[in-house]
């Protein structure tokens, strides 16, 4: 009896491993949902919608993009993380659900490393320091010095608490032990308004949005926060040129599944984005419009990311003693 038991589980397995297989090979059969725990229009959902595009013709099954916004990207990406790993349900996320909310909220509803498997991280962006055509200020150096000067009295501000403009604020005030004053807004684009009117005194802007500002005259950029120059911004220095050593802070964004998704379909996933990605039109919309620098790497790579930066993110906001809102 036990060795008929025995016979009849091995089978079992064997049919449950042949029926899986059978699945990964017809993947995907049916519409893929791809979740966006942001509103729709900005940077994660353009990339998605472009992915998701390039993805339906090349796997021929429709990939449709679903907004899911709320509780800083929170909600969508809980509701992936719980979702079946079937790959019918992956998720355009970036750094801030992923590796900035675990480290700045007490608890998350969704643990990033082990409910979420990463397919590839997609894009990279940084951001660039600029103060207000009329500002004294002409330099990093001069910022400091005035910092220095007049204690909370130099302002900046950012997209919100957590925000990557506002990690940047901070890990230069831990960097320069000097007092800066954040402003927390809605969004980049108040923050922007505000500088460029000369009621703050500087910003960390993403590239893309700061750069027709730049050109203009209207605002002056001293260094960008990325391990190398903004392809766009070619002539501002990153702050580790200027002596800044290990100051980096970019954000990502990239596709992930539901943990325990089949491997073989992650890896037709996988490839299958890197191809995207490395397409004409793709490259001229995310990188050359969008201010991203295009990554298409590993599944490996993008780990390996989510884990530095958990890290990276949790002990600044323990040094600078960030409080959420």
């Amino acid at each position: 009896m036990k060795y008929q038991a025995v016979l009849a589980a091995a089978a079992a397995a064997l049919g449950m491993m042949a029926a899986g297989a059978a699945l990964a090979s017809d993947y995907p059969a049916k519409p893929v949902r791809v979740i966006v725990p942001y509103v729709a229009g900005g940077a994660a959902d353009i990339t998605a919608r472009v992915i998701a595009q390039k993805l339906s013709v090349s796997m021929g099954a429709t990939f449709v993009v679903e907004n899911k916004p709320g509780a800083n990207g929170m909600i969508g990406t809980d509701f992936v993380a719980k979702a079946a790993p079937d790959g019918y349900t992956l998720l355009l996320d970036a750094s801030g659900p992923l590796v900035v909310n675990p480290s700045l909220y007490k608890k998350t509803p969704y643990d990033p490393v082990a409910d979420l498997a990463p397919i590839s991280q997609i894009a990279s962006y940084q951001y660039v320091l600029v103060v207000p055509q009329q500002s004294p200020i002409r330099s990093v150096d001069e910022l400091i010095a005035a910092a220095r000067a007049k204690p909370g009295q130099v302002s900046y501000g950012s997209a919100g608490v957590g925000a990557g403009g506002h990690l940047a604020g901070e890990l230069l005030a831990v960097m320069t032990r000097t007092q800066l004053t954040h402003v927390p807004y809605k969004g980049n684009a108040q923050a922007l308004t505000d500088v460029l009117g000369g009621q703050l005194s500087f910003t960390f802007d993403t590239v893309v949005t700061a750069t027709p500002h730049l050109r203009s005259g209207k605002l002056r950029g001293y260094a960008v926060t990325g391990p190398h120059r903004a392809q766009g911004l070619p002539d501002i220095p990153t702050m580790e040129e200027l002596g800044y050593k290990d100051f980096v802070v970019t954000q990502f964004q990239g596709l992930l599944a539901p943990a325990g998704t089949d491997p073989k379909i992650l890896a037709r996933l996988h490839e299958e984005v890197v191809k995207a990605a490395r397409e004409p039109d793709v490259i001229q919309k995310l990188q050359t419009e969008g201010g991203n620098e295009i990554i298409a790497g590993t599944p490996q790579e993008f780990a390996r990311l989510i884990q530095e930066d958990l890290q990276r993110y949790r002990k600044l906001i323990a040094d600078a003693h960030v409080k959420a809102e």
